[in-house]
């Protein structure tokens, strides 16, 4: 699957990568949730997959529509305990100093950075920067100022 998964799978499987416990206790506490729900999307899988053999065209295409209907219904404020995430990523060049150059831009600016990493993945070329912030202001002014400096900034 990771040769041919889009970038997009490193994050929507990122509960994988944690505590394996801590999903057994999940699990074993909450079976006849899970259980139950895991029950309705096995039916819904074998659904799309026969609708995929059958070439229903029609059906596959309503599918796709009901599900982005869905997604586009939830509103960002309702995201339950996970707030949302107020992020740009930036292109860097390999050099020293290229961290601290982007991070004394924004505090000259005084945008306040919450957390900041490289990231290493294959979506992006090497040398992108994750810069994390507190609120949409932030995120927006961080964007606008490292484009003002030339920096290939991406939102997401």
């Amino acid at each position: 699957m990771k040769h041919l998964a889009a970038g997009g799978f490193k994050d929507i499987t990122r509960i994988a990568s944690s505590s394996p416990a801590m999903w057994q206790n999940i699990c074993i506490q909450n079976k006849e949730n899970i259980s139950r729900i895991l029950g309705y999307y096995i039916e819904m899988l074998v659904q799309a997959k026969e609708l995929i053999d059958e070439e229903d065209d029609k059906a596959i295409y309503n599918l796709f529509d009901s599900s982005r209907n869905y997604r586009n219904s939830i509103n960002d404020l309702s995201a339950g305990p996970i707030k949302k995430n107020f992020a740009v990523y930036c292109d860097i060049i390999d050099e020293a100093g290229g961290i601290a150059a982007i991070a004394t831009i924004l505090a000259s600016n005084n945008v306040n950075i919450k957390n900041i990493g490289i990231v290493h993945s294959r979506e992006f070329e090497e040398g992108v920067l994750r810069i994390e912030f507190y609120d949409a202001s932030s995120q927006e002014k961080a964007s606008a100022l490292l484009q003002k400096f030339r920096y290939i900034v991406y939102e997401r």
